[in-house]
C-alpha cells in the first residue's frame, strides 16, 4: 500500500519556499543572500511545475524544469562573476554601498 501526497501539500510547500525567497530579497542587504533567495524562488517554481506535471500525468512540467535549471546554472555563473568583480572593486557586498551604475 502506497501513500500518495496530495497536490495541495506540494503547492503549500512551494508557496512557503517562494515567500521565504521574496522575504530574503526584500529584507536582506547582502548580495550573496539576495542571490540565494532568488535561487530559492526558482526552486519553488520548479517544485510547482513538477507537482502539476505529476498531477496531470504529463512530462511537460518536468521538461520546463530542465530548462529553468539550465537558465539558473547560467545565472549562477554570470551572477557570481559580477559579485566577485563588485567585491574586488568595492570591498563590500552590501547593496546600499554599491553605486557603480550611477553617473
Amino acid at each position: 500500500m502506497t501513500a500518495t501526497v496530495p497536490l495541495s501539500a506540494y503547492l503549500i510547500l512551494s508557496a512557503a519556499l517562494f515567500v521565504i525567497g521574496v522575504t530574503g530579497v526584500l529584507i536582506r542587504r547582502n548580495v550573496l543572500v539576495i542571490f540565494m533567495a532568488i535561487e530559492l524562488m526558482l526552486n519553488a517554481v520548479n517544485l510547482t511545475f513538477v507537482a502539476f506535471s505529476r498531477f496531470l500525468h504529463s512530462m511537460d512540467g518536468q521538461i520546463i524544469v530542465l530548462f529553468v535549471m539550465a537558465v539558473a546554472a547560467a545565472e549562477v555563473a554570470v551572477g557570481l562573476a559580477i559579485i566577485i568583480a563588485l567585491h574586488r572593486n568595492k570591498e563590500s557586498l552590501n547593496v546600499d554601498e554599491i553605486n557603480l551604475l550611477k553617473g
